[in-house]
């Protein structure tokens, strides 16, 4: 009794504890927003517990359903951004492929300046009377730019007559290429003459086929 009393007496000893001070209410508006927030997500949880009842109760099958419900609804917001920044609907591998032809388009397509220089020597040759010459030269040329833009069709042992009826070749550049192609087959093979007019129409038919209209479709 004496020791307790003592120990009682003891101002370095606290008995009396205070309650600490109760945390400040958070204002009113911030309330109001919880409030709204946990009423707009009450459908959402809802439907993923309705979902999970669906579920099996093996914890790895779950985690894998979960894990491609994610994967799911990660796509379908990847297609809402992308539908909204390019304006139609397109799948990922759609959409690459599309990128590669265009870019593999633009890598083959013949440069204005080479194309110049080919007509100005077809040109030159047409200037001293050589009309064959000049159209078997633009031949040459167009067999060149379909080897460059189709390489997997142009072969050693492919004709140009079999290569002008090619269905792998684009319409409008299969009918310029066997326009020409039927001009050199007319002078070499069929024994008639390459004039002023012929010339032309070749010259006309290559400067098309060089440029990319001819290759779309």
């Amino acid at each position: 009794m004496a020791a307790h009393q003592a120990m009682r007496a003891d101002a370095s000893i606290q008995f009396d504890f205070t309650r600490p001070p109760k945390p400040p209410e958070p204002p009113a508006w911030l309330r109001k927003l919880a409030e709204w927030i946990g009423d707009a997500l009450a459908p959402v949880g809802r439907f993923l517990r309705w979902i999970s009842s669906l579920m099996p109760d093996a914890p790895y099958a779950r985690i894998l359903l979960w894990l491609l419900i994610v994967l799911l609804a990660a796509g379908l917001v990847w297609m809402i951004v992308d539908r909204t920044r390019g304006g139609e609907w397109r799948l990922p591998r759609r959409r690459r492929r599309k990128v590669e032809t265009a870019a593999a388009e633009e890598i083959w397509a013949p440069e204005a300046g080479p194309a110049h220089a080919w007509l100005e020597e077809a040109d030159a040759l047409a200037a001293e009377g050589r009309f064959a010459e000049a159209v078997h030269h633009l031949l040459f040329r167009s067999v060149e730019d379909i080897a460059r833009r189709r390489p997997q069709l142009v072969r050693p042992a492919l004709t140009s007559r079999e290569l002008a009826r090619a269905e792998a070749l684009p319409p409008a550049a299969r009918g310029l290429f066997a326009s020409i192609a039927a001009l050199v087959e007319r002078s070499l093979f069929g024994g008639r003459p390459v004039g002023g007019d012929d010339w032309r129409v070749a010259r006309a038919a290559y400067a098309d086929l060089a440029l990319n209209q001819a290759w779309r479709g």
